[in-house]
């Protein structure tokens, strides 16, 4: 069996050859040109973007017979060596199988010794993030000194779980995700090359499923080619991947602009006997929301489908943005679903029966029950209308705790009572005792704090009165002792506390006892 898998015969061997990560490569191609050669460099990103590989290339770039250099020949002795895996001074440890402080240490045990065939001798440790405590101890110890012909290069995917001791040692480059874009591209060039029939949209999807991982659209292409049979299809890509036709969204989303439940559940329950992976479609559904939104907010562009564009204007951005985080908490919860097209039904049902509220006072429709339940907390909150009466202290409490008075507005205000309330005036009675108090700059504070509450223009009166009035101030003070004598009686009557007095011979500290 002669056949390589892609992943592998297309695995870069050149600084060149590497997709997607320009700002890596600038940093190691001026370095390895300039010969200012870090000793550690810490290359992280997730899984396929080229970590290892950066690593390998970059050991035959410091190893090269031809010297160090941004562009290793490729085929002299130590550079076909590193190639075949076979480099006796390219030391690769798997940190995720040799976690142990005695892998560690029986590696590093060789540290002082000479390189065997190369320039350097290099440390390639992959997912270090997984050595325990000891083992980064061990480590940091010939990363604070390491010798002048070692370079050790380390790779993972976590990097947070590393210690800060090692992060502040090492040079560290951030491989970033491939853009879909960039991993098309190169899929349709691996393609070309290896005369693989093959239809541009299902590349497209293929880089997509990658999610930024060049290893994974490769070993997804192969799967895909044995999948297609040698021709690669949109329809059959999108089945292998568990996706669907766009076509069939669109009819959701025209169900749903419709508001028709009938129509929507129709569909869902095709996508059901075709065995669609609801997740996807979810996803997919996510894809098409976003575009609707850029065709919303920058029009419709050249390679944009014209369905999308027709969609787009069907729903108004409120609508959108509502459907879209309906649909992102959906994904979140299917997995908890008895099963996946019941959570879906209900992602969409959901979508169905609500609609964001809007300020458009023209349209004369009843609004929904979850506006109507709004509404009645809202009213609650707001001081009724009160015809020209004598008012209550407490009538005059509720509303004062209603107006988010502070200071000195607050305190003259608690230690008004209410006489009156009409359509366009309050009227308040303030004790002779307190009039130093009394002043036009305060009195303006409230009768703003009115007019804010009540949410029409309200006329403020004080008077002075020298009877004995019941205020919220007095109110609030004698609720406080209620509330003070009542908790005291309570812990003297209790028999535990009565045991503990009787026992020790204490006694109780009645101003002690606090009460919320």
């Amino acid at each position: 069996m002669n056949y390589q898998v892609l992943a592998r015969k297309w695995r870069p061997r050149a600084l060149k050859e590497i997709v997607g990560q320009e700002h890596v490569l600038r940093i190691l191609t001026h370095a390895l040109t300039q010969q200012r050669l870090h000793h550690a460099y810490l290359f992280t990103g997730t899984r396929g973007v080229g970590k290892t590989t950066f690593a390998r290339i970059l050991a035959k770039c410091i190893n090269c017979e031809s010297g160090i250099t941004a562009e290793p020949c490729g085929t002299c002795q130590n550079c076909t060596a590193i190639d075949a895996g076979r480099f006796l001074d390219l030391m690769e440890i798997d940190a995720a199988s040799r976690t142990k402080v005695e892998d560690t240490r029986e590696v590093l045990d060789n540290v002082q010794y000479q390189p065997t065939q190369g320039r350097y001798k290099v440390y390639l440790i992959d997912e270090v993030h997984m050595l325990s405590t000891s083992s980064f101890n061990a480590l940091l110890k010939t990363l604070e000194e390491p010798p002048p012909y070692v370079i050790f290069l380390l790779a993972t995917t976590d990097p947070k779980r590393l210690p800060v001791t090692i992060l502040s040692r090492c040079l560290q480059l951030n491989l970033k995700r491939i853009p879909v874009e960039q991993i098309t591209q190169h899929l349709q060039h691996i393609c070309t090359s290896e005369n693989i029939t093959h239809e541009a949209d299902a590349l497209r999807y293929l880089a997509q499923a990658a999610d930024g991982s060049l290893r994974d659209a490769l070993s997804l292409l192969d799967q895909t080619n044995a999948f297609c049979h040698g021709t690669i299809t949109t329809t059959e890509t999108r089945q292998m991947l568990g996706s669907i036709e766009q076509d069939t969204l669109f009819r959701l989303l025209h169900a749903l602009a419709e508001q028709n439940g009938e129509q929507l559940i129709t569909e869902i329950t095709q996508l059901a006997e075709f065995a669609a992976d609801f997740n996807q479609v979810l996803e997919d559904l996510l894809t098409l929301l976003h575009q609707f939104t850029l065709a919303q907010v920058i029009g419709p562009s050249l390679n944009q489908h014209e369905e999308i564009t027709q969609l787009a204007k069907r729903f108004t951005p409120e609508d959108i943005q509502l459907y879209y985080q309906i649909a992102l908490i959906g994904r979140r919860d299917l997995p908890l679903a008895p099963n996946p097209q019941l959570g879906f039904e209900m992602v969409m049902l959901r979508m169905l029966a609500f609609k964001p509220t809007t300020k458009n006072t023209s349209q004369k429709a009843s609004p929904p029950q979850e506006n109507i339940h709004q509404a009645q907390p809202a009213a609650k909150s707001q001081p009724k209308p009160i015809t020209q009466t004598t008012q209550q202290p407490r009538d005059w409490a509720g509303i004062l705790a209603k107006l988010e008075l502070t200071g000195m507005a607050q305190a003259l205000a608690a230690n008004c009572t209410m006489s009156s309330l009409t359509e366009n005036q309050l009227a308040l009675t303030l004790s002779s005792q307190h009039e130093p108090m009394l002043n036009q700059k305060l009195l303006a504070r409230i009768e703003e704090a009115l007019v804010k509450c009540f949410n029409k223009p309200l006329k403020l009166e004080i008077k002075l009165t020298s009877a004995v009035i019941e205020t919220p101030s007095k109110l609030h003070h004698q609720e406080q002792i209620t509330r003070q004598a009542t908790a005291t009686n309570a812990i003297k009557g209790d028999s535990e506390i009565q045991k503990i007095i009787s026992m020790f011979g204490a006694t109780l500290d009645v101003d002690s006892i606090q009460t919320v």
